[in-house]
């Protein structure tokens, strides 16, 4: 197999069903990442997921994800060797260096996907983060605001916790500023620390001029043509606990 049909962990990673919402720059070829070297140092790893890369229809050909010098740059990932296991390892794995051992447990893969997904949350508050992922929030990427009123507001990912394994991703409307979950199950087990609980507000802060206006029109519930008022419900539940209430035992002396 040519090195130009090699694809880096990270751009496997993020290929993955269900990882649509990370950053990405779409591209017509896969920008090779190793001249020569096979992924990992194991030519038969690198076959078997690249197979699975370009037969997958749903995914996309793409370039660089998170840069590669964000990643390299010990700065930016200060305090992650405390909430990742196998650290050193994981980072070896997303920046495709070779291991001590060729074939990598379960456990350092599953530490790569949260080391990357914590990098991805910093990374997209960065300004060139914001920038990418402006592109895909343009082309409704990450879907629709499901509310009438908002008549398909393009929204955006967004985290409930910050620590891993709290909350799956849900996703943001600007114009209405209410979370709902994702239409897709594919990303119902993305987890919500990936993006963080601020980007949206970030992408905002720094481009007001993406922020759409509130709706003008808001659902006003009606019965008989005639609209119900605010507290008609409150009444109706009163009256019936008061109906509900056990008679008291009358004294006839």
């Amino acid at each position: 197999m040519s090195s130009s049909e090699e694809v880096s962990w990270v751009t496997w990673f993020c290929g993955l069903r269900g990882n649509e919402f990370f950053c990405e720059r779409e591209s017509k070829l896969i920008k090779p990442f190793i001249a020569d070297a096979p992924i990992y140092g194991c030519k038969e790893y690198a076959e078997e997921w690249t197979e699975l890369i370009h037969a997958a229809p749903y995914l996309k050909q793409i370039e660089q994800h998170v840069d590669e010098d964000y990643i390299q740059d010990k700065f930016n990932l200060t305090g992650l060797n405390e909430q990742v296991p196998n650290y050193r390892q994981a980072l070896d794995m997303i920046l495709d260096l070779e291991p001590d051992n060729p074939l990598q447990s379960d456990m350092t893969e599953q530490a790569a996907e949260m080391l990357y997904g914590l990098i991805h949350a910093r990374y997209i508050l960065t300004n060139r983060g914001i920038a990418q992922m402006i592109e895909k929030y343009q082309t409704g990427d990450f879907g629709h605001c499901p509310r009438v009123y908002c008549e398909s507001q393009p929204m955006l990912p967004l985290g409930l916790s910050d620590i891993p394994g709290e909350a799956m991703v849900k996703v943001y409307c600007p114009k209405c500023i209410d979370v709902y979950t994702p239409k897709s199950s594919r990303h119902h087990h993305t987890d919500g620390a990936y993006f963080g609980t601020g980007f949206p507000h970030m992408l905002f802060m720094v481009h007001p001029e993406y922020r759409p206006k509130r709706p003008t029109n808001q659902f006003v519930p009606r019965l008989y043509g005639f609209k119900i008022h605010s507290l008609a419900y409150q009444i109706q539940q009163q009256a019936a606990a008061n109906f509900k209430m056990p008679l008291r035992a009358v004294n006839l002396k």
